[in-house]
């Protein structure tokens, strides 16, 4: 990102979001967010989406691998992943950035409007990448701020540029990974539509051989093609979605670690306990109250 651009664009963010937090614009599908102090790697729930930074770092870590996103990378999360992630604040400076929420609809029309940008023979991608940011990525994220100084301009305009964005990173290179998304006969869009039942219907139970059949594949095939994607197993995404879960009904609507284990789906609280510490680090009583609740 060029130095003149990244320092306009900062001077929307201290305009926009002057204090530390997430802030859900006007524009549908967008949010704007501001870290001042730097986070230690911890697990996180992601929803699809797209990540751009205009200061600071951030990075993913998701099945042995990393994914470091800054002003000159984007990130593109196509399926909801459990992952850990780390805040890196240089030189006093907050971290900026926004997330684009990925519609799969929105992904199917542009593919249908040009079909030369589809990439076919590429095999199963991966359900995230990260890549360097183009120049007409960064423009638009410039105007798609600019648009929220005015409320007609981010009803009539934003939802466009929004749409410009997903453009591109469709068009790039590792652009699969959302094309898949529309592309039905594909082993990816199986695989997504187990994923977003789990996220949906995540205090039910599930084993493997079903979801294989669901999908339309052999349990060996389900497995390897669920770990490529996600990186864990199905076993590991469900227990880590239903802790998410259960982490988020007590820092945000108070309820109890006992309710909360049974709520999302365990019948043990003893292993809720056991799983909870492991993932998060602290019990469930204790987190709580590091949450506030």
């Amino acid at each position: 990102m060029m130095a003149e651009n990244e320092k306009t664009i900062n001077s929307l963010f201290d305009q926009l979001i002057p204090k530390d937090g997430s802030l859900q614009t006007s524009i549908p599908g967008l949010r704007l967010f501001r870290i001042s102090e730097p986070l230690e790697r911890k697990p996180m729930s992601y929803e699809p989406q797209i990540i751009i930074m205009t200061q600071g770092r951030k990075v993913i870590y998701l099945g042995g691998q990393s994914y470091v996103y800054d002003p000159l990378h984007y990130v593109v999360l196509s399926v909801p992943l459990p992952l850990e992630c780390e805040v890196m604040v240089e030189d006093n400076e907050p971290v900026l950035g926004i997330s684009i929420l990925v519609d799969p609809v929105s992904v199917g029309e542009i593919l249908l409007e040009d079909e030369s940008i589809r990439k076919e023979g590429l095999g199963t991608p991966k359900g995230i990448f990260a890549a360097p940011l183009p120049d007409p990525m960064i423009d638009a994220t410039f105007r798609l701020l600019q648009t929220l100084a005015s409320d007609r301009d981010a009803r009539i305009l934003g939802p466009m540029i929004i749409r410009e964005i997903l453009y591109r990173a469709l068009c790039d290179e590792h652009g699969w990974a959302l094309q898949a998304l529309a592309l039905q006969n594909r082993g990816f869009f199986q695989i997504t539509r187990i994923l977003n039942k789990i996220q949906k219907s995540y205090d039910s139970s599930f084993d493997v051989k079903s979801m294989a059949y669901e999908a339309g594949m052999s349990p060996t095939t389900f497995h390897t093609s669920f770990k490529h994607i996600t990186g864990s197993s199905p076993l590991q995404y469900i227990k880590n979605v239903r802790l998410h879960k259960a982490r988020e009904l007590m820092s945000r609507e108070g309820m109890n670690a006992y309710s909360a284990a049974f709520r999302v789906g365990y019948e043990s609280p003893s292993q809720f306990n056991r799983e909870y510490k492991r993932l998060f680090g602290a019990t469930p009583a204790r987190d709580a109250v590091a949450l506030g609740t």
